[in-house]
């Protein structure tokens, strides 16, 4: 379908691509099915050129944003940027997710729904309902994080580090996402803290969670170590 007016959406869907290149058709081919949002993407200067396959998709919709920075500078600091761009441009609503299709885009709706009465939105794969299929080295490291979350900071949430998020900006005025200072993965972790004590419910909606089938993993055993330190350094920062 090709967008045909420029008048903007209420709704935003954000993602933050990296060498994406085998996924982001596939995952542009769901989105832009839905007629009642705007989607934004911020891709890192994939050496891929994920950003050019965005290019040819933007002549034909014209609700299909896209900056590219001038190289890696981090899963932070593009949802930030994402964030701020809803709020700046008075979007109503702002799902964020993951474009490996590890989450399913089609389930936006759900969450689009769900934001007309709560403030947050998160997917969760562990609730009744939702699966976590990942490799089992990575779901137990997965499982136990977000355990220990919940256990030290006391937060009503089994899902503290999945992406897949809604926010309803009209509701979250006393919310500041650049409070967050938590870098890389931690920062979905740190950004939960501070929907908590900002003083909303976190509402939680059942997700099926896949491993990427195509392209590589932005998780490597480095960055899963940095998540555990920083896991740590969360905790003893933030625990009552």
């Amino acid at each position: 379908m090709t967008t045909n007016t420029m008048e903007k959406k209420k709704n935003l869907v954000f993602t933050a691509t990296y060498n994406e290149a085998e996924n982001i058709k596939n995952f542009l081919d769901i989105v832009l099915k839905f007629e009642d949002l705007d989607v934004l993407i911020v891709d890192d200067n994939s050496p891929d050129k994920t950003y050019e396959i965005i290019e040819e998709f933007k002549k034909n919709y014209n609700n299909l944003i896209l900056i590219k920075r001038d190289g890696k500078l981090g899963l932070d600091t593009a949802h930030k940027l994402g964030f701020n761009f809803a709020k700046e441009n008075n979007y109503e609503k702002l799902i964020t997710l993951d474009a490996d299709l590890s989450h399913d885009p089609t389930k936006i709706k759900d969450f689009i729904d769900e934001l007309d009465i709560h403030s947050f939105v998160i997917g969760s794969r562990y609730i009744y309902g939702g699966k976590n299929k990942m490799k089992l080295s990575r779901l137990a490291l997965s499982y136990l994080g977000n355990k220990l979350i919940k256990y030290v900071l006391r937060i009503k949430s089994d899902e503290f580090t999945t992406s897949f998020r809604g926010f309803n900006l009209k509701k979250l005025k006393n919310f500041d996402i650049n409070n967050v200072q938590s870098k890389g993965y931690s920062f979905f972790m740190e950004t939960i803290y501070w929907i908590n004590v900002s003083g909303y419910e976190i509402k939680q909606i059942p997700i099926i969670f896949v491993d990427r089938d195509k392209g590589k993993s932005k998780i490597s055993k480095i960055e899963s170590f940095r998540t555990i330190k920083n896991l740590f350094l969360l905790l003893t920062k933030y625990k009552n």
